[in-house]
Formats: C-alpha cells, sequence, structure tokens
C-alpha cells in the first residue's frame, strides 16, 4: 500500500496540471500585441446615398450629441450615410469588404486606423455570397492581412474579431468558433463559421482572425432578437471568401458553373431506391432539360457520390463544388445508380444569376438579399423559395409567371400529395403572394382556426386551385 503513494500523488499532480497546460495555451499577456499588428490592416467604411423625397425629415438641435445627423440634409435630396467595415488584402489597397455595406452606396470611404481617409471604387460584388472588393489609391504601399484556410478551423478554436461596431472605431472582441458548416437559409451557398466573438452593427465586412492572425472569415451576420449581439454570430469562411475574391479582382464578376440539377440530401427512402448502403452524398431529383447533366446522362434518382474527384457529403456541399467549378471544364461525376457504380463526364457551363432578394443584415433590419439566387423557407410543411433565374431554368418556368416556387413537401405533412416540387403558388387566400414574408403574413391572417386555405398554382403553365391544410 505505501508503495502505491507515489504514484497515486504523480497521477494527483497530472490531474492538477492538466487544466494548467490546456490554460497555457492562452497568451498570458492577452492579445495586445495580435491586435497591435493586425489592426492596420482593418479598415472602416463610410458610404453615402443620396435619396430624394426626404428633405423634410427632422432636424436635431443644435449643440445636440445627435447634431452631426443633420449633415447631408438640404436642397437636392437627403444624404443617408452608413458605417461597416472591411480589411485591407495587399499593399496596392485591395479590400475586401460585404456586399450590403456597399451595394447602394453612391459614394464609398475608406478610413484607415491613423485617420487616413481615401475615396474608394467598386472592383465586383458578389451578392451570392455578399462579398464585396473596393480598392483604393494610396501613393505608399499600406499594412495588409492574409486570407487563412478556414477549413483547419476546429469548434472551440480562439478567434478575434475586428471591425467597427456602432461606428466607434476600431474595437476587439474576442470569443471561440461555437459552429462550422451552419446554414442559415441565406442562400444556396450558406456555409457559416459561427463564434460567439461580439459582432454587433457596423461591424459587417470586418475579419475575423484565429490567433496566428489569419483572415479565416467575414463578418456578415448576427442572430439576435434585440439586433445587438447575443453571442451568435456567422462569418463566411474564407475557403469561399477566397475564389470569389479572386474571380472579382480578375474579372470584376463571379462565374459560377453549373450543373442543372436540382439536389436533395441523401435519405434512407432515397438511398434505397439507388441501391447504395452508404450515408453521404446527394440525391438527384430533377435534370434541367438540354443542361450539362441532361448532356452527361444522369438521371433522377442517381446519387452523387463524388465530384471531379472530391468526396460529396451532402446536396449543400455539391452545390459549392459545382458553383467553384472552372466553367468549360469537364468533372468526373461519381453515381450510383440501381446499386452499381458509375462514373460520368459533364462539360460545366455558367450559372446565370440574378439579384433582387432580401434578407436580414447583421442588426435584424430588412437588407439587400445577399444570394442572389432564392430566398427559401418552410409554411405549412411545405419548402417554397422565391424564384429566380436558376429556378426558372430547373423548374422551365416561364419568365411572366411569378410567384413561389414549391421545392418539397415535407413526409407525413397534411398537404403531402397536394402540391408537388415545381409547382409555383401564385396566391394564398386570393392575395397575390412574391415572397416568403408575404405569404407567411397572409397565411398567418388566413390560418386562423386552422381552416383549410385556398391557393393558386401555376403548375407547367397551366391554373389549378387547391386546399391546403393550414398546419404542417
Amino acid at each position: 500500500m505505501f508503495r502505491l503513494r507515489p504514484l497515486v500523488s504523480a497521477l494527483i499532480l497530472f490531474a492538477l496540471a492538466a487544466p494548467a497546460l490546456a490554460q497555457s495555451r492562452l497568451p498570458a499577456e492577452g492579445f495586445a500585441d495580435l491586435a497591435e499588428r493586425l489592426s492596420p490592416a482593418v479598415v472602416n467604411i463610410s458610404t453615402s446615398q443620396r435619396v430624394q423625397g426626404l428633405e423634410d425629415l427632422p432636424r436635431f438641435p443644435p449643440g445636440s450629441p445627435m447634431e452631426r445627423f443633420n449633415e447631408g440634409q438640404g436642397e437636392g435630396g437627403a444624404q443617408i450615410t452608413s458605417l461597416g467595415s472591411g480589411f485591407i488584402i495587399s499593399a496596392d489597397g485591395v479590400v475586401v469588404t460585404n456586399n450590403h455595406v456597399i451595394e447602394a452606396a453612391d459614394a464609398i470611404e475608406v478610413i484607415l486606423q491613423n485617420g487616413q481617409r481615401f475615396e474608394a471604387t467598386v472592383v465586383g460584388r458578389d451578392p451570392a455570397t455578399d462579398i464585396a472588393v473596393l480598392r483604393m489609391h494610396a501613393r505608399t504601399p499600406l499594412p495588409y492581412v492574409n486570407m487563412g484556410d478556414s477549413d483547419t478551423a476546429r469548434v472551440g478554436d480562439i478567434v478575434l474579431a475586428i471591425g467597427n461596431p456602432f461606428g466607434l472605431g476600431g474595437s476587439l472582441s474576442v470569443g471561440v468558433v461555437s459552429a462550422r458548416n451552419r446554414n442559415i437559409d441565406a442562400g444556396r451557398y450558406d456555409d457559416f463559421i459561427q463564434t460567439d466573438a461580439a459582432i454587433n452593427r457596423g461591424n459587417s465586412g470586418g475579419p475575423l482572425f484565429n490567433t496566428d492572425g489569419d483572415v479565416i472569415g467575414v463578418n456578415t451576420a448576427i442572430i439576435s432578437p434585440t439586433g445587438n449581439s447575443v453571442g451568435i454570430g456567422f462569418a463566411t469562411p474564407t475557403s469561399i471568401v477566397r475564389p470569389v475574391v479572386d474571380q472579382l479582382i480578375r474579372y470584376g464578376e463571379t462565374r459560377r458553373g453549373w450543373l442543372g440539377v436540382r439536389l436533395a440530401n441523401l435519405t434512407r427512402a432515397t438511398a434505397e431506391r439507388a441501391g447504395y448502403d452508404g450515408s453521404s452524398g446527394a440525391v438527384v431529383t430533377r435534370i434541367t432539360p438540354g443542361g450539362p447533366a441532361a448532356a452527361a446522362g444522369l438521371r433522377p434518382g442517381d446519387v452523387v457520390l463524388k465530384f471531379a474527384g472530391r468526396d460529396v457529403a451532402d446536396s449543400r456541399a455539391l452545390t459549392r463544388m459545382v458553383g467553384e467549378a472552372v466553367v468549360g471544364s469537364s468533372a468526373q461525376v461519381e453515381i450510383v445508380r440501381d446499386g452499381r457504380r458509375q462514373t460520368l463526364t459533364a462539360t460545366i457551363e455558367r450559372l446565370e444569376e440574378i439579384e433582387g432578394a432580401r434578407v436580414a443584415r447583421e442588426d435584424g433590419s430588412p437588407a439587400p438579399r445577399r444570394d442572389g439566387g432564392p430566398r427559401g423557407g418552410r409554411v405549412f410543411g411545405i419548402a417554397l423559395s422565391e424564384i429566380d433565374s436558376g429556378l426558372r431554368q430547373e423548374f422551365q418556368i416561364e419568365p411572366d409567371v411569378q410567384g413561389l416556387v414549391v421545392l418539397a413537401v415535407d413526409v407525413g405533412a397534411e398537404n403531402e400529395g397536394v402540391v408537388r416540387a415545381g409547382d409555383v403558388i401564385e396566391a394564398i387566400a386570393f392575395e397575390p403572394v412574391d415572397s416568403l414574408a408575404s405569404a407567411r403574413a397572409v397565411a398567418g391572417r388566413a390560418a386562423i382556426g386552422e381552416h383549410p386555405i385556398v391557393v393558386r398554382i401555376n403548375r407547367g403553365g397551366a391554373i389549378t386551385y387547391r386546399r391546403l391544410q393550414a398546419r404542417s
């Protein structure tokens, strides 16, 4: 018994030392050196927009703290200003920020940490990922930061957000990576890094750093009932940002690949129908006639396992892979069909994208939609989406048809079998709907008492009426 004491004592000492060892990975002096090195490359972005018809806006009294907001109000319309953040990625003054920070601006000014101000021009912007690239012209080289590899970030890693919250100027907050691969229904390329580092209004477009000082994300949005930080912020990872920035610098626009398929995540039922016993992959649910997938020989029901040599985890992963593919290139597509694996070759075409929809900004207010494509959600167990050019191609929807397209109906839902994928709901309770918000508003009013609701459906160009149960 006596001989065991040294061993027990050693184990106790090791257990007590373990937390200390873990904590020793944090810098004892904090992040002052890192902040001092990185902050000069993080910029404030001030934009202004001239709006007609607002000449009668109230003015704040002289001498009040709010008097500065009187500036810009005068003849010729009111001038609305807004603030955001960004970061310099090259010594010649290339700046990355969010598209929603600058897209409505008539003038853009970039303000450095030392107070220097530069007019900026837009190199290019991508609503689909909410990324924009600016250029300012400086006579001397500027401080800049490097974009790192966001794929190496793990849940629990320490991250730093630097930006311009509430227009206060350079501000740093520290947190951890709370989650990876988050989908917040903001667009087809959703793959956010979630963090609890404080992100507030004005942080949009600012960088999320790892402890090596590399940018691993662009702070884009928060989820908050108040519009202020509650510790749930989202950054677009550099794995998405980097290729977008490269294309914007090279072409002034993005050139995404298009395969011409509608995809769904793999379920047990679809796997069994394809004769596949795996758990990863994406199911082809629809083929666009005349598209690249049709020419390659893909069929509805095929399970895509690999694209261009890369494993396909789910439908979102495949969507990103196709979007990143070089237009005009050939891609090997490995599928399972009727229990047999085979490889097809598809020639990637260019995706035609349009803008025009809306999502919530980081403060919860309405903002220009980030994705350049559909805005979707569920009503009564039905997955709906606003229509964009891609969906018009996929479902062969005529240009003059307006409404919400049905993407899927929840299995076992009350409305299963009533509507089907590709249907366009033009009106609910005889009120036209063309956005998810309007559909939910109309449905909410009509659903009192859970009575059936009449919807007008455009199905392949023919008009039909159906009754939806006002519950899922």
